[in-house]
């Protein structure tokens, strides 16, 4: 990956994750491509972005490796971007940021999308770490521990 898309020096896997994805249209054009959106026009129209913004964010997604530029499946000239591997391993991301934007900022009785398990048609349980054992993990159970 190019330099400049990552803080190389920075120790902490966060800051550099923010660094790569943590920009408002960076995120929402992964959100997209969970939803099936794969053209610039498509997220276009989406996401309101200008044209050069998402010019941008789109070849940093793909230079960091979390996008991928392809011929268009349907057989026309137009070109299509699709997640990686890389890229598909962010739905976590996606989906806690999701559920605590519905938990947290949305009023009671507020109308919202929900993310729905395909196979139950219910929605999907909430996200949060768990210990080997299964149980709950809050952050007070946890502490990060500096490399030397």
């Amino acid at each position: 990956m190019p330099n400049n898309s990552v803080l190389t020096d920075e120790p902490c896997p966060v800051a550099r994750s923010v660094d790569v994805i943590g920009d408002r249209w960076s995120l929402l054009i992964v959100r997209d491509a969970f939803d099936g959106a794969c053209r610039f026009g498509e997220l276009q129209r989406n996401l309101g972005v200008a044209r050069n913004i998402l010019s941008d964010r789109l070849r940093k997604l793909v230079e960091a490796g979390i996008l991928d530029m392809q011929a268009a499946s349907d057989g026309t000239a137009y070109q299509q971007y699709v997640l990686t591997a890389k890229g598909e391993s962010l739905f976590p991301v996606v989906v806690a940021l999701r559920q605590w934007g519905e938990q947290h900022l949305f009023k009671r009785g507020e109308r919202h999308s929900v993310l729905i398990d395909k196979r139950t048609g219910k929605p999907i349980p909430l996200m949060k770490p768990t210990a080997r054992d299964g149980g709950g993990l809050p952050p007070s159970a946890t502490e990060v521990r500096k490399l030397a």
